[in-house]
């Protein structure tokens, strides 16, 4: 209960405070999209700011909405360029509009139109989880819905109205946990025991993040994104902004250890419940340490994943290993990686030991699994 209150009072505090969007055109990005329509395309021959004639494409497009919604603008492509897209008819698109432009100008190609195919691809992800988990998966999607929301509704806007991004995103990674555990498990002892073991493990992140980001004497400015927040809003602090995704990112793995762990502890009881503590803590750990060793795996795979077009380039550079470990950019994802990693593997023992404990501490009789109101042995 205590940590309840004060996440919610650290939340009303940090909150932030409404106008933010009106600094979104500081940034030099377009905030008006509109969807449009491949009308025709033609290939042709056009004139370069030099002078010289040069192949490209002229694309009809009808506006699908916007104040000229029904209307035709035609935009003109280079052919000659390999970032050039490639249009069909028929295909939807989607425009960024300036209306201060001059007119011809005031439409530019953003992006092709892929919310279709999310939003299938998104209802796929629903059903699955809702066949598979029942109730459960139901309530997991809820919790996965909300941790959007804070994100975009607190974290995001929290940053960039200046407050300290670490401090803003431990506040965040503890309001998600609540609400992700509570919603997903219930509210029962199991549940309890899991949420202590991710803020504790939440904590050894924080205090690991913060000393070898120290270290480090990473800047922050390692990206191009990075270096123009800080041109757009110097309020930003960039190395707070590398702990708080730390802290953020460990938090989806973290959780997951901590719910299995918890749930391992309580099956082990409810299975033997002669077991003494001893024997209980270390059968729970055995299975504790299978499972991190995949886990770590996998958040390492994330990262490398995510950053596979920086590392091939560095690949086509031909610098050596340590030379591509040293550079701000890998060295920051080693370090997001490994102080992930650390926090992950404290979440083993320090889960277990409160789920023992727990029930060590518990006068009436475990409860089975099946009579949770979420179990996957539910009817509908």
């Amino acid at each position: 209960m205590g940590f309840a209150v004060a996440t919610l009072t650290a939340l009303v505090l940090l909150w932030p405070s409404a106008g933010l969007s009106q600094r979104v055109g500081d940034l030099g990005y377009p905030s008006q999209i509109f969807a449009a329509e491949v009308e025709d395309v033609r290939t042709g021959t056009c004139i370069e700011l030099s002078g010289a004639d040069s192949a490209c494409s002229s694309v009809d497009l009808r506006l699908l909405a916007g104040p000229d919604a029904g209307d035709i603008t035609s935009l003109e492509f280079s052919a000659s360029s390999v970032s050039t897209p490639k249009f069909d008819n028929g295909e939807r698109v989607v425009l960024s509009y300036t209306p201060d432009a001059e007119p011809g100008f005031r439409y530019a190609f953003a992006d092709r139109q892929r919310r279709p195919v999310l939003v299938g691809l998104a209802v796929i992800f629903a059903l699955a989880v809702i066949i598979l988990g029942r109730l459960r998966g139901l309530a997991s999607l809820v919790g996965l819905t909300a941790t959007f929301v804070l994100l975009l509704a607190f974290v995001i806007p929290a940053i960039l109205s200046g407050e300290n991004p670490l401090l803003v995103s431990v506040v965040g990674a503890t309001t998600i946990a609540f609400l992700a555990l509570y919603l997903a498990h219930g509210f029962r002892p199991m549940t309890h025991v899991a949420l202590l073991g991710t803020l504790a493990s939440l904590g050894v992140t924080v205090v690991f993040a913060n000393v070898f980001v120290a270290l480090a004497r990473f800047s922050g400015f390692a990206s191009e994104e990075a270096i123009f927040l800080n041109v757009a809003d110097a309020r930003i602090q960039l190395t707070g902004l590398i702990l708080g995704g730390i802290v953020i990112g460990a938090l989806g793995a973290i959780d997951d250890m901590t719910v299995t762990q918890a749930s391992v502890v309580w099956e082990l009881k409810a299975a033997n419940p002669d077991l003494g503590r001893g024997r209980l803590f270390a059968a729970a750990m055995r299975i504790g340490r299978d499972h991190v060793a995949s886990t770590v795996n996998t958040l390492a795979l994330a990262y490398a994943g995510a950053s596979l077009p920086l590392l091939l380039l560095f690949v086509l550079t031909r610098q050596s290993i340590g030379t591509v470990a040293n550079g701000e950019v890998v060295a920051t994802e080693i370090v997001r990686t490994l102080v992930g990693s650390l926090g992950l593997v404290a979440s083993v023992p320090l889960t277990t030991w409160l789920a023992v404990s727990t029930l060590e501490r518990r006068a009436e009789a475990v409860p089975e699994p099946a009579e949770d109101l979420f179990s996957g042995d539910q009817e509908w």
